[in-house]
């Protein structure tokens, strides 16, 4: 049966609007679980393995067990990508420690509860590709764990919401002077042709775009490291990139009122994010299962 907002939960397909949760879910109580955003391109799951390595890698490191195999996890999209009449989704996996009684330690053999759903793709518009988008700048104020996709986002929301309250696309953090990422974006500088991003380490979720664009940069011939940027450096930049699963990358023209970039492309979209936005077009139709 097609239903354009059937759901996956603890086994069972069923209208999402019938979904339920008991308040005792951990998940509903302290936030105690993980997410993953797997794009769809034409029905087909984009980096599908990589998102699953990602969700493996948060399920360890809360000490969650993982509740499917591959297969499983494959064939329950799947279902809910063809349940959808869009060619273009995300679908949604949250996992949580699931039902116990309150209690700030961790129950000992959980039964973790499995939610999923598929939502239709909000790309970026062509007016925000073509003129580029604004963005605000914050002290990262989030937990110490940003390397864990943890459904507890409170951090990123507010975060969020700075932008929203001005207009913005996105909210730029920074950590002790240092560039970590934004609200719900992985974010990128260009400097002399160069693709720079900041290490992987504990404050920064490494975005299934990281690997992605490490590749496209390979491909076609653009310099790529990852290194601690600073705030300046920021503000300097001759390009700033926005990278997500619903972004793709996206370019900033404008930080805090203040055009970004040099010379004549200052406050306009530059070369490295036309070649890198042409090759992520290519790579959706050749990395899609």
């Amino acid at each position: 049966m097609t239903h354009d907002n059937l759901c996956f939960l603890n086994g069972e397909f069923l209208p999402l609007a019938e979904a339920r949760v008991p308040v005792l879910d951990r998940g509903f109580i302290f936030g105690d679980g993980i997410y993953e955003v797997v794009p769809v391109y034409g029905r087909r799951l984009f980096r599908f393995d990589e998102h699953l390595a990602r969700l493996n890698r948060s399920l360890a490191k809360l000490r969650l067990p993982q509740p499917a195999t591959r297969e499983q996890w494959l064939e329950r999209c799947r279902q809910l990508v063809a349940a959808r009449p869009e060619d273009d989704q995300v679908v949604y996996i949250q996992v949580t420690r699931g039902v116990a009684p309150r209690d700030h330690v961790m129950p000992a053999n959980p039964v973790p509860t499995v939610f999923m759903m598929s939502n239709p793709l909000k790309p970026a518009t062509p007016e925000q590709r073509h003129a580029g988008v604004a963005c605000v700048t914050a002290r990262d104020f989030r937990w110490e764990r940003g390397d864990i996709k943890s459904t507890s986002l409170l951090g990123n929301v507010l975060a969020r919401q700075i932008s929203a309250d001005h207009g913005a696309t996105e909210t730029i953090m920074f950590r002790d002077g240092w560039l970590t990422e934004a609200a719900a974006s992985n974010v990128w500088i260009v400097h002399e042709g160069a693709l720079l991003g900041p290490p992987r380490s504990e404050h920064v979720l490494e975005g299934i775009r990281v690997e992605l664009l490490r590749e496209l940069c390979e491909d076609c011939g653009i310099a790529y490291n990852l290194k601690p940027i600073s705030e300046a450096e920021v503000r300097a930049a001759d390009e700033v990139l926005l990278s997500s699963a619903t972004k793709e990358v996206l370019p900033v023209t404008r930080i805090d009122g203040e055009p970004v970039g040099h010379g004549a492309l200052r406050g306009k979209p530059g070369p490295v994010y036309a070649r890198l936005f042409e090759a992520y077009q290519h790579a959706k139709r050749t990395m899609s299962i």
